[in-house]
């Protein structure tokens, strides 16, 4: 109960030194609500072969206790990690590490506020998801605002705010345009926005292009530079990306690797370089650039508004997942997949966006037919920090059913994994 109510404790984390008996746990176990490590050590490492006997035997019965512990969670059906090894082990350490970040993601799921600016992109199936059923098995409360409840708060920013943000903005970036009025309307966007964020104390936010009325830009920049702020985002409505973007930037804290609101865009079919170039219109975060970003000013054929300001760069190279949440109406469905960044080899003088190029695993067309049999969204969050392990353990603290695309993935038996799956799910809810 203490664990439950402690706002400073994100979970629970047990072992056995020696013997106990667990039937005294089931008590507590049954009322526990955070995420619950069980660590299988011993103070020793080694046996002292030479001086063992049998005060030594009931004083290191981990190998006793931690048995009967681990039953009693199996019996009870409580879902938890487990991780063996010797305490001091720098493998364990980085497990425990990991399962870490995992249990800081689930508590700021149950927490999380997003922000939805206007509606969903008209006709978009994937974007769409049962946002009461969210709250209950997330944590996550979606709502919705209307842009002129920002444009009446942009209407409201000073000369002296704007002019604020525009020297970080000068700080951070590389300003490659001569339309400084554009960046100032950019600074006026985040200016209003971050002040609704932070006043209404939301983690993640959404805009659509399709409902702009009343402003002069589609928010660009002032997107990018709020993500690289620990913010979540989602174009076109995506609440779903954008509250997995803002829980995985948490996760990642302490880590020099980015995140981002990523979109699959356009393939290389070329043989023996197959590859995805993910980008969008203008929102990817620039903590994944591999150099100073470059502010510039270029047309945007879509939204039906003025020329936006907005970050170029190339995405860093490295390897990364791409994470997508879907609603398969009775559950959610988390789908990973590992993938490696590559430096484009061409400029792309014309591409007026910030793109990330990658080779998926296994392969671009095993890659693409399995996330397209999972039903993986065109949305992803693309990270370098965060691990598909720790993405597994996020999904099973908050029961989600987990897909891995990886390095050794079978269609096969990745179609067999998907009929077992959905077997299981519906069985688990009658």
């Amino acid at each position: 109960m203490d664990a439950n109510n402690d706002p400073d404790c994100t979970g629970i984390i047990t072992w056995m030194h020696t013997f106990s008996p667990s039937k005294m746990w089931i008590r507590g176990l049954s009322l526990l609500q955070k995420p619950y490590l069980h660590i299988n050590t011993q103070y020793n490492k080694s046996i002292p072969w030479d001086e063992i006997d049998m005060d030594y035997m009931n004083l290191h019965q981990s190998a006793h206790g931690d048995r009967e512990h681990g039953f009693i969670g199996a019996r009870m059906n409580i879902p938890r990690k487990v991780i063996v090894g010797h305490w001091s082990d720098e493998t364990v350490i980085k497990k425990i590490g990991s399962w870490m970040r995992s249990a800081i993601g689930a508590y700021e799921s149950k927490r999380l506020k997003v922000l939805r600016l206007s509606d969903n992109m008209r006709n978009v199936a994937v974007t769409e998801g049962d946002k009461v059923e969210a709250e209950i098995k997330l944590g996550w409360s979606v709502n919705h605002w209307a842009i002129g409840d920002l444009v009446a708060r942009m209407n409201e920013v000073t000369d002296a705010q704007i002019e604020e943000q525009m020297d970080r903005y000068v700080k951070d970036y590389e300003i490659a345009t001569k339309n400084i009025d554009a960046i100032r309307y950019q600074a006026k966007i985040e200016v209003a926005l971050r002040s609704m964020l932070e006043e209404g104390n939301f983690g993640a936010f959404t805009t659509n292009f399709e409902d702009l009325y009343g402003m002069e830009q589609l928010p660009g920049l002032a997107v990018q530079n709020l993500m690289k702020n620990g913010y979540g985002f989602g174009a076109e409505g995506d609440w779903k990306t954008a509250a997995m973007t803002r829980i995985i930037k948490l996760m990642s804290q302490g880590k020099s690797e980015g995140t981002t609101f990523m979109e699959d865009y356009t393939y290389s079919f070329e043989p023996g370089n197959e590859m995805i170039m993910g980008a969008h219109m203008l929102e990817v975060c620039p903590s994944v650039a591999d150099d100073k970003p470059r502010i510039e000013v270029r047309p945007l054929s879509i939204g039906g508004k003025s020329d936006p300001a907005r970050l170029i760069f190339n995405g860093t190279k490295g390897s990364a997942i791409v994470v997508t949440l879907i609603d398969l109406g009775g559950r959610f469905r988390m789908i990973v997949n590992d993938i490696e960044c590559v430096v484009p080899k061409h400029d792309m003088p014309n591409l007026p966006v910030a793109r990330v190029l990658w080779k998926p695993l296994p392969d671009l067309s095993t890659s693409a037919e399995a996330w397209i049999l999972a039903g993986g969204a065109h949305h992803s969050v693309l990270t370098y920090a965060v691990t598909a392990d720790e993405m597994r353990d996020f999904a099973e603290i908050l029961g989600i059913e987990f897909i891995h695309i990886n390095a050794n993935t079978n269609i096969n038996k990745l179609k067999n994994e998907l009929r077992w799956n959905d077997i299981a799910w519906r069985l688990k809810d009658l």
